[in-house]
């Protein structure tokens, strides 16, 4: 296989894996539907962070630990799950004036979004799973092992930086419904069912 096949085989594959829903996609649609622009992006470079840094340790061999360490597995898996359902308990508890206090400079950090987006990334095994079972499968015989992951992991980076500019300009798109305190009341709770669904199965997960 030669590196440019492997790259367009990768595009497809991951990019099946960015559009498929998941807890990264309704953290950026809960931020950008409620007008936090900028932290919305920071959950998407966080998001990113993470998948680059699954990425170079795939590339380098690292990861492996996750699937040769049942010790190591678990306690990633197991922290990813409490992390996730205590944000979506959050959500699920937050109330109309909290929402609206949360529309000021203070909770639109870009900072703030990029520790939560990292965060929920390097806490999900099953993202360094992927790489390790996936990502040398497309590294062509001969090619610099290192390398050659690397640039794969940079087209999944593109493929969802791409994909996550739709859904920011989705949320701006219907932020007028969501001034209305019951409009964000609504939108918490749903965000907040969908992280802790995925926290629970995260937790369930053999």
């Amino acid at each position: 296989m030669e590196m440019t096949t492997a790259l367009w085989s990768f595009a497809l594959v991951v990019g099946v894996l960015t559009l498929a829903p998941g807890v990264d996609t309704a953290l950026i649609l809960r931020t950008a539907a409620l007008g936090h622009r900028r932290q919305a992006w920071g959950v998407i470079t966080g998001v990113q962070t993470g998948t680059l840094t699954w990425g170079v340790l795939s590339s380098a061999g690292v990861t492996a630990l996750l699937t040769a360490s049942q010790v190591a597995y678990e306690v990633l898996r197991w922290a990813g799950a409490a992390y996730l359902i205590w944000m979506g308990v959050k959500l699920l508890r937050s109330r109309g004036g909290e929402a609206a206090a949360e529309a000021g400079p203070a909770a639109g950090g870009f900072r703030q979004g990029w520790r939560r987006g990292t965060t929920t990334n390097l806490l999900n095994p099953k993202v360094g799973v992927f790489y390790m079972a996936v990502l040398p499968q497309f590294i062509p015989a001969g090619a610099p092992h290192f390398a050659a992951g690397v640039a794969l992991t940079c087209v999944h980076l593109l493929e969802g930086l791409v994909w996550s500019a739709v859904l920011v300009a989705f949320a701006q798109a219907v932020r007028g419904w969501l001034r209305r305190p019951s409009a964000r009341r609504l939108m918490d709770r749903v965000t907040g069912a969908v992280v802790v669904g995925f926290g629970v199965k995260l937790a369930a997960a053999q």
